[in-house]
């Protein structure tokens, strides 16, 4: 495997693990009802992943335009990475969203109370 691959790979692998780091730190915010904090935390995976895939898709990119490459398990690694995490933050998101509602739902009927 040549040197580029493996830089290529390692950075949308630790592009990756830093999403995913901010997501579960959001997913832990959201239990604790800090809703301001885990947005935070969302928007910060969100840059991390779409860098990630950015440095993805450069990649497939320059192959498409002719660059030779070989099939490279840690490549494949990291793009199974960008995908799992992906999905993590698109369920983060949601629950995010459905707690908020949840919470003013609830604090409707405490004001009612």
């Amino acid at each position: 495997m040549d040197e580029d691959t493996v830089k290529i790979s390692m950075a949308i692998i630790l592009n990756s693990g830093d999403a995913r780091a901010a997501c579960t730190d959001a997913l832990t915010a959201i239990g604790d009802g800090n809703f301001d904090t885990a947005d935070e935390k969302l928007k910060e995976a969100h840059k991390k992943i779409v860098e990630a895939h950015r440095i993805q898709t450069d990649a497939i990119q320059e192959e498409t335009d002719g660059k030779k490459s070989e099939y490279s398990l840690l490549f494949a690694h990291a793009q199974d990475t960008v995908m799992t995490v992906t999905s993590e933050l698109n369920i983060a998101t949601q629950l995010l969203h459905i707690f908020k509602k949840y919470e003013k739902r609830i604090s409707k009927l405490e004001d009612t109370i």
